[in-house]
Protein backbone atom coordinates (compact mmCIF):
# COMPACT_ATOMS: atom_id res chain seq x y z
CA UNK A 1 0.00 0.00 0.00
CA UNK A 2 1.16 3.84 -0.67
CA UNK A 3 -0.18 7.08 0.65
CA UNK A 4 0.63 10.34 -0.87
CA UNK A 5 1.01 13.14 1.66
CA UNK A 6 0.20 16.60 0.44
CA UNK A 7 1.61 19.37 2.74
CA UNK A 8 0.28 22.93 1.95
CA UNK A 9 0.31 26.04 3.23
CA UNK A 10 -3.08 28.07 2.24
CA UNK A 11 -4.08 30.67 0.43
CA UNK A 12 -7.28 32.11 -0.83
CA UNK A 13 -9.57 29.60 -0.39
CA UNK A 14 -12.92 30.52 -1.60
CA UNK A 15 -16.29 28.05 -2.43
CA UNK A 16 -14.73 27.23 -5.90
CA UNK A 17 -11.96 25.72 -4.16
CA UNK A 18 -14.52 24.05 -1.68
CA UNK A 19 -16.29 22.80 -4.66
CA UNK A 20 -12.95 21.57 -6.66
CA UNK A 21 -12.29 19.94 -3.18
CA UNK A 22 -15.39 17.39 -3.42
CA UNK A 23 -14.67 16.96 -6.87
CA UNK A 24 -11.24 15.91 -6.65
CA UNK A 25 -12.24 13.46 -3.71
CA UNK A 26 -14.89 11.84 -5.44
CA UNK A 27 -12.76 11.51 -8.76
CA UNK A 28 -9.97 9.72 -6.51
CA UNK A 29 -12.28 7.04 -4.74
CA UNK A 30 -13.96 6.30 -7.98
CA UNK A 31 -12.05 6.76 -11.29
CA UNK A 32 -8.88 5.62 -9.59
CA UNK A 33 -9.28 3.79 -6.49
CA UNK A 34 -8.19 5.64 -3.93
CA UNK A 35 -8.83 3.65 -0.56
CA UNK A 36 -8.88 6.67 1.91
CA UNK A 37 -8.69 9.97 2.09
CA UNK A 38 -7.86 12.63 5.04
CA UNK A 39 -7.82 16.27 5.25
CA UNK A 40 -7.01 18.41 7.78
CA UNK A 41 -6.52 22.22 8.11
CA UNK A 42 -5.09 23.83 11.12
CA UNK A 43 -4.56 27.93 10.58
CA UNK A 44 -2.29 28.61 7.72
CA UNK A 45 -1.64 24.87 7.56
CA UNK A 46 -3.50 22.06 5.51
CA UNK A 47 -2.42 18.09 5.43
CA UNK A 48 -4.13 16.12 3.32
CA UNK A 49 -3.51 11.82 3.09
CA UNK A 50 -4.66 9.34 0.74
CA UNK A 51 -4.21 5.63 0.52
CA UNK A 52 -3.63 3.74 -2.59
CA UNK A 53 -3.04 -0.36 -3.75
CA UNK A 54 -0.26 0.94 -6.47
CA UNK A 55 1.62 3.77 -7.62
CA UNK A 56 0.13 3.53 -11.55
CA UNK A 57 -3.31 4.14 -9.89
CA UNK A 58 -1.31 7.23 -7.89
CA UNK A 59 0.30 8.30 -11.78
CA UNK A 60 -3.19 8.29 -13.49
CA UNK A 61 -4.74 10.55 -10.15
CA UNK A 62 -1.47 13.13 -10.86
CA UNK A 63 -1.94 13.83 -14.90
CA UNK A 64 -5.85 13.48 -15.08
CA UNK A 65 -7.10 16.29 -16.78
CA UNK A 66 -9.57 17.63 -14.01
CA UNK A 67 -6.69 16.85 -11.47
CA UNK A 68 -4.31 18.91 -13.37
CA UNK A 69 -6.44 21.77 -13.92
CA UNK A 70 -7.52 21.78 -10.06
CA UNK A 71 -3.44 22.07 -9.58
CA UNK A 72 -2.99 25.16 -11.59
CA UNK A 73 -5.69 26.68 -9.85
CA UNK A 74 -4.26 25.78 -6.46
CA UNK A 75 -0.56 27.09 -7.74
CA UNK A 76 -2.45 30.42 -8.70
CA UNK A 77 -4.97 31.17 -5.83
CA UNK A 78 -5.55 28.45 -3.08
CA UNK A 79 -1.87 27.61 -1.65
CA UNK A 80 1.05 29.74 -1.13
CA UNK A 81 3.38 26.35 -1.16
CA UNK A 82 3.00 22.73 -1.00
CA UNK A 83 4.86 19.63 -0.77
CA UNK A 84 3.63 16.04 -2.56
CA UNK A 85 5.47 13.13 -0.76
CA UNK A 86 4.70 9.44 -1.73
CA UNK A 87 5.17 6.86 0.53
CA UNK A 88 5.33 3.35 0.35
CA UNK A 89 3.74 2.06 3.85
CA UNK A 90 6.19 -1.02 5.21
CA UNK A 91 4.26 -1.79 8.32
CA UNK A 92 1.11 -0.75 10.00
CA UNK A 93 -0.68 -1.83 13.06
CA UNK A 94 -3.84 -0.77 14.50
CA UNK A 95 -5.78 -0.83 17.79
CA UNK A 96 -9.71 -0.90 18.33
CA UNK A 97 -11.67 -1.31 21.83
Amino acid sequence: MYAVIFKAKVGQQNDEYLKTVGIMRELAFEKYGCLDFIAVTEGEQEIAISYWDNMEAIREWKNDPEHTLAQRKGQEAWYQSYTVQVVEIKREYAFER
